[in-house]
């Protein structure tokens, strides 16, 4: 499902690279996306859900089900009643809110009204998705993965609806987007009511001050809110400085930051969605060696699909971009720009992954202060990359000086990770199984095939934006089935198999089948 709502993004994005390129009116449209969604990974996939799972399943272990309805009850009583002030908040105080997260724009008044306007239109996006969230929740904890890795489909069918019939009847074209955005947060919630009523969970929504488990939600939240999306705070931080860059840098940024969610979605989201639900059962039934264990197994997992797709993502950079966005509106110039930038996130794919795995480490356990303080050290060190990387790009008037601030975050996302590992060694929380220096050595061997392999056989980037679309797609399919295969089979022949993902611990048992 996961698979399916990442080709519908992709096929999204497509649709509306080719019908609007990478102008101003797509930054801005970008922008007054981007800040919904930055709060949504806040208070719906991010710290909102890492403080509701463990809980929600702590009831459940333990408690009846009059006790564990109450739970959602409350919880989502307290969620409709924050979320629609924040909401009208955001609806009234778009224009300064825009000042604040792009102030490029405020020499602009074309765009900053533009990105205004769009933004009063999806920000009540976030009260639709993040009740979605808490739906989401609820059914992965009860193993139901399925509908909610379905949703996001919604959104993207909608803004490929939005861009091809709503926007040749729009005034402002680009606006028919934000009205996309506002139709699919409440089609998203709309598709999990039914799922909820079958399993027994539909929310009444009430409110009750002093509910002991909804006052537990809020304390852990409170420094998730931080520590869970540090990515997302570099993000913005990445958008407000693009805001002074060339027009066309926040959507060049946008579309190598999309091409990097599609495996980091796939595999390091959903391994974390699953994971998270586990862990926490773990934690609750304190079962020391059967955490360890799937949280090693998770981390073996991601690490065999980072390495090759980050290669991937790296050398081919280029002709994925001309394959799938560049036709009509976006240029080959657009290319070029995007690719620096995809490239440069791309090495930081796996500590992308590594931080989705290693939070849960922390979230299952109920522990959300440590993530936190992690967070500030990245974020800080990802301030400072940004000054350092950008300012001298701009100074000596290199091409894309954006790709300095994509650069940036991928360093920040590695310190991010290796200091969420360290601590999860040190508490006793994490321990690395057998073989890992075998997995390393096979990978960094089957990582070096791929590379000399891609490189040798791909053709040059000029050469692409001379093919028609259908020798462009076989083209790449080509090469990206040659580099999974030659990565598969240097892994084989170094003697990995799948029982080196789930070995256990010492001492301890692996996940198994639950996992």
């Amino acid at each position: 499902m996961t698979l399916l709502s990442r080709i519908f993004g992709y096929l999204r994005d497509m649709v509306i690279a080719v019908s609007f390129g990478a102008t101003g009116a797509t930054d801005a449209f970008f922008v007054a996306f981007r800040i919904p969604n930055f709060l949504r990974r806040l208070f719906a996939e991010g710290a909102f859900s890492q403080a509701f799972v463990p809980v929600f399943s702590e009831y459940r272990e333990r408690r009846d089900g009059a006790a564990l309805k109450d739970l959602v009850d409350h919880v989502a009583g307290a969620l409709l009643v924050a979320l629609a002030g924040v909401t009208a908040l955001g609806v009234v105080g778009a224009p300064l809110i825009i000042a604040v997260f792009a102030p490029g724009y405020l020499d602009d008044p074309q765009r900053f009204g533009l990105a205004s306007g769009m933004l009063r239109v999806t920000f009540p996006y976030l009260l639709f998705i993040s009740l979605t969230a808490l739906a989401a929740g609820i059914l992965n904890s009860l193993g139901r993965f399925g509908v909610p890795a379905f949703t996001p489909v919604l959104l993207n069918v909608s803004l490929i609806g939005a861009a091809l019939w709503l926007a040749p009847r729009m005034a402002e074209p680009v606006t028919a987007l934000a009205w996309g955005v506002f139709i699919a947060g409440a089609a998203q919630l709309a598709l999990q009511l039914p799922f909820l009523t079958r399993a027994g969970l539909l929310p009444r929504p009430r409110l009750r001050r002093a509910h002991p488990g909804v006052r537990r939600i809020l304390r852990l939240m409170l420094p998730a809110i931080f520590g869970v999306s540090i990515v997302q705070i570099n993000l913005l931080f990445d958008t407000l400085i693009a805001s002074f860059l060339a027009s066309g840098s926040i959507s060049w940024l946008y579309y190598s930051d999309r091409f990097v969610e599609l495996p980091l979605a796939l595999f390091g989201i959903a391994l974390s969605t699953v994971a998270l639900p586990r862990l926490s059962s773990l934690h609750a039934t304190r079962d020391v060696h059967g955490f360890r264990a799937t949280l090693d197994w998770a981390l073996r997992s991601a690490f065999l699909v980072a390495v090759p797709a980050a290669l991937g993502l790296i050398l081919l950079a280029g002709p994925i971009l001309a394959t799938l966005v560049q036709y009509r509106a976006f240029s080959a110039q657009d290319t070029e720009m995007a690719r620096l930038s995809l490239m440069a996130y791309a090495l930081g794919l796996p500590a992308f992954m590594g931080i989705k795995i290693l939070a849960p480490g922390f979230y299952a356990r109920q522990d959300t202060t440590t993530p936190v303080k992690i967070g500030v050290i990245a974020m800080l060190a990802n301030m400072g990359l940004n000054v350092l990387f950008v300012v001298p790009w701009v100074g000596l008037d290199l091409p894309g000086p954006h790709a300095g601030l994509a650069l940036a975050t991928s360093a920040s996302a590695w310190l991010n990770a290796a200091l969420l590992r360290r601590r999860l060694i040190e508490e006793g929380v994490y321990e690395r199984g057998g073989h890992w220096g075998r997995l390393l050595a096979a990978s960094a061997a089957a990582g070096l095939l791929m590379t000399v392999l891609l490189a040798w056989v791909t053709p040059p980037l000029t050469q692409w934006s001379a093919w028609g679309a259908a020798q462009r797609v076989a083209t790449l399919t080509g090469l990206i089935a040659a580099g999974a295969l030659g990565y598969a089979a240097a892994l084989w022949m170094g003697g990995v198999r799948p029982a080196l993902l789930h070995p256990g611990v010492p001492g301890g048992t692996s996940p198994g089948r639950g996992a």
